[in-house]
């Protein structure tokens, strides 16, 4: 697939960050796209701005969807054959995808499995649900966002991010266990698996809010204890990021301006990462590092992988990479 024009696409995730931003090129280089969230809002906002810029004959919907739900996929399904009069999917980009429930020891049960329901079970139920039409496409592409936690399980010293990375590598394997699958029984379709760094988006903002906390202003104080326990507040305070005796509206503020911070400081944006992944696709990449920290990390575990949680070590990997590139 060398351009997208008279596509059809499956965006999931697309109220926001590089799902918004995926939508919004596909549809500008005459792709239609029927894209879904749980949040109705910013998917339709997504779809009314995608229509803006894209040729007349391209048709983008907004829908409605959880897609930890398989019957809501399912239901997603339906509607794009009815709205797109459609009986085959070009390509399906299965991007929706939170973060929480950092430690498997010390963070809910509850918070764990809605993190890597969302984002593992997510791409299970679509790729299911999806395959038959990409099949049927005769060229289908189907597109699975992991990330670089899907080959390095954290995010730094006293930072633990198991039901994300642990989500992230089962997708990194489901995908890579489909090449010679589709090969051998769908040689219709083939796979691509996406592996971004920091991209700019409002994850974060909006992780909060599908485990139901909300902003940090309007976050509870046991819901600071859980995102913000004791142990980790005194962290804070020892390296300043915190105020001796905080209290919980110092936390709210912390956590606000590290969403934000996450959103904004980031080197890469929304806009350049789908750009990154759409020439991936065109190219018939199979693995589209996105982001240059996803590659030099990606670089420097592969030459040494037993330094991938020796810090220091890995740092120093990262560093030589970086100059000699």
């Amino acid at each position: 697939m060398t351009g997208f024009a008279d596509k059809l696409a499956v965006v999931t995730g697309g109220g926001s960050g590089m799902g918004r931003e995926l939508v919004r090129q596909l549809a500008a280089e005459g792709c239609s796209v029927a894209t879904c969230d749980w949040n109705a809002e910013g998917v339709g906002e997504t779809a009314a701005t995608a229509r803006i810029g894209a040729p007349g004959d391209v048709l983008v919907t907004g829908h409605t969807c959880d897609v930890s739900d398989e019957q809501q996929v399912q239901r997603f399904r339906d509607e794009l054959v009815q709205r797109h009069s459609a009986d085959r999917v070009d390509l399906v980009f299965c991007n929706a995808g939170i973060g929480g429930a950092q430690s498997f020891v010390a963070s809910p049960r509850e918070e764990w499995e809605r993190t890597f329901d969302v984002n593992w079970w997510g791409v299970y139920y679509c790729a299911r649900t999806f395959l038959p039409l990409l099949v049927a496409s005769g060229d289908g592409v189907l597109v699975n966002t992991s990330s670089v936690n899907g080959f390095w399980a954290t995010v730094g010293p006293g930072a633990p991010n198991t039901a994300y990375a642990t989500s992230k590598f089962a997708i990194r394997g489901f995908t890579e266990a489909l090449i010679e699958d589709l090969r051998t029984n769908a040689p219709q379709v083939r796979v691509a698996l996406v592996m971004p760094g920091h991209v700019g988006t409002d994850i974060i903002a909006n992780s909060w809010r599908a485990h139901g906390q909300g902003s940090p202003k309007e976050m509870s104080g046991a819901q600071l204890e859980e995102l913000v326990p004791t142990s980790a507040r005194a962290r804070l305070i020892d390296a300043g990021a915190l105020p001796a005796n905080a209290s919980d509206d110092d936390v709210r503020g912390l956590l606000a301006q590290m969403a934000k911070d996450f959103r904004d400081k980031a080197q890469l944006t929304p806009a350049d990462a789908a750009s990154i992944i759409l020439d991936g696709v065109r190219s018939g990449a199979w693995r589209i590092l996105v982001g240059k920290d996803a590659e030099t990390l990606d670089a420097a575990i592969r030459a040494d992988p037993e330094a991938a949680y020796d810090y220091p070590k890995l740092a120093e990997a990262a560093k030589a990479l970086r100059a000699g590139s």
